[in-house]
């Protein structure tokens, strides 16, 4: 590389010591970068290495100065600190919908934003019991097409894939492509769901986003655009549970005080509870009534019951009626 490039280059190598090898510390004397330059074939001068920080500063990095006989300088407030990049690693390494090999992508990305001294704490190794990674590579692809789609407001087609109980993936629909209208991506239960508003049903349908293949955006404008610019997925994903449908009613329940925390882990901060007496309380909350509800009221066993309405206690029942048969001696 001729000298002159290398030069004009001179800016950006101490922008990247600084950055890569400098915390709170460590720290590089004058002297130090003088020495790493000319590992590049670059020859500076003491008054030009302070000319150069100075510039830097004016530029937005925040170069701290530790004044001794010998000043050296680190890099102080960054665009992410160690403890926001501890959090981004365990998201990360604790997510299922990321693959194993897009993990320690990540991850290194992550790590150029410190310095390579702090960069060594980012590997925590987040335990999570039974934490299965994904295996498609193709879902962030997809995820990018579905956000364009949503943006754009257009159509898309896909196949949708579900497990045999030989433990292979195939199609449904025998490979027939489905044709939605996106309106949201929603992260729920450690699983990415694309919901969609099917204009044929007139409603909205769940689909896993690491069980579609081959998405394509289609330049047909989606139908019932009006519906879903009105969408509110919050308010869906709690009636929602495991993000399965079922037909949607007010559902009045009683809870032990005891689960006052589980309810508002589920149902919000904002969800209306009234006291019933010293050690119950009452809430009535929109609910898309599914086997997966179901599921969720009976493992919390005797500590709630279902007020109303009647049709959901019979199908309730009839459900804890058909599990207990089956333990029948």
């Amino acid at each position: 590389m001729p000298k002159s490039i290398n030069q004009k280059a001179k800016l950006l190598y101490i922008q990247k010591f600084l950055l890569e090898e400098t915390d709170e510390n460590h720290s590089l004397t004058v002297n130090q970068i003088i020495t790493k330059l000319a590992g590049y074939g670059i020859n500076a001068e003491r008054k030009s290495i302070y000319d150069d920080i100075e510039t830097l500063r004016d530029f937005g990095l925040d170069i701290i100065c530790n004044r001794s006989r010998s000043n050296s300088y680190f890099i102080g407030e960054r665009s992410f600190q160690l403890p926001e990049l501890k959090l981004l690693v365990d998201a990360v390494e604790a997510s299922k919908f990321i693959t194993g090999r897009k993990t320690m992508e990540l991850i290194k990305k992550l790590e150029g934003c410190t310095s390579k001294y702090q960069a060594g704490s980012l590997h925590r190794q987040v335990i999570v019991k039974d934490r299965i990674k994904n295996m498609h590579e193709s879902i962030y692809y997809n995820v990018d097409k579905l956000h364009q789609a949503i943006a754009n407001k257009k159509q898309i087609s896909f196949k949708y894939m579900e497990w045999t109980i030989d433990k292979d993936e195939k199609f449904r629909k025998n490979g027939v492509k489905y044709v939605e209208n996106p309106c949201s991506l929603c992260w729920d239960n450690d699983n990415y769901y694309l919901i969609s508003y099917n204009s044929k049903h007139k409603k909205n349908l769940h689909y896993r986003v690491d069980r579609m293949a081959e998405v394509t955006v289609l330049d047909t404008s989606c139908e019932g655009c009006e519906e879903s610019e009105s969408f509110d997925l919050v308010s869906h994903a709690q009636k929602h549970f495991g993000m399965y449908g079922g037909e949607e009613t007010t559902v009045e329940m009683q809870f032990d005080k005891s689960l006052t925390g589980v309810v508002i882990d589920r149902f919000g901060k904002d969800v209306a509870i009234k006291k019933a007496d010293d050690n119950n309380f009452i809430i009535c909350v929109d609910i898309a009534v599914s086997p997966v509800f179901f599921g969720w009221l009976m493992s919390l066993g005797a500590k709630v019951k279902v007020l109303g309405p009647s049709w959901v206690k019979r199908e309730l029942g009839k459900t804890c009626k058909k599990i207990l048969n089956y333990y029948k001696s």
